[in-house]
């Protein structure tokens, strides 16, 4: 139980949020490599997880959020997919969107229109 408490921790803690395969400077798969630079690319801070070194981690996840594989991205507590997901929203601006969204509220807090 406290591995899942430890996810849903860093989950909450965490506006923007990759667990995957090594880091986003040396990603140890080519589909965490490909995500981690989408991320990047969209110019904003995102913390990230690496699954190999946490096993526990790696193992209860893929049950915690109802997706088999790595990576994941988390943004303001909503799973929002993989690296086929990531990628699709990275092409057509939405990626960027959600980031500088999310980003915005971890920095300032919780803004209203």
């Amino acid at each position: 139980m406290e591995t899942l408490e430890n996810i849903k921790q860093q989950i909450a803690d965490n506006a923007i949020l990759l667990y995957m395969k090594g880091s986003p400077n040396a990603p140890q798969c080519g589909f965490s490599m490909r995500a981690s630079q989408a991320l990047m690319a969209c110019g904003k801070r995102f913390a990230y997880v690496d699954v190999l070194s946490n096993p526990d981690i790696r193992a209860e996840l893929p049950r915690y959020a109802n997706w088999p594989t790595f990576p994941q991205l988390w943004v303001k507590g909503e799973l929002v997919g993989g690296c086929d997901i990531i990628m699709e929203m990275y092409e057509n601006g939405e990626l960027k969107t959600l980031v500088d969204e999310a980003a915005a509220e971890s920095e300032g807090g919780e803004q209203g229109e």
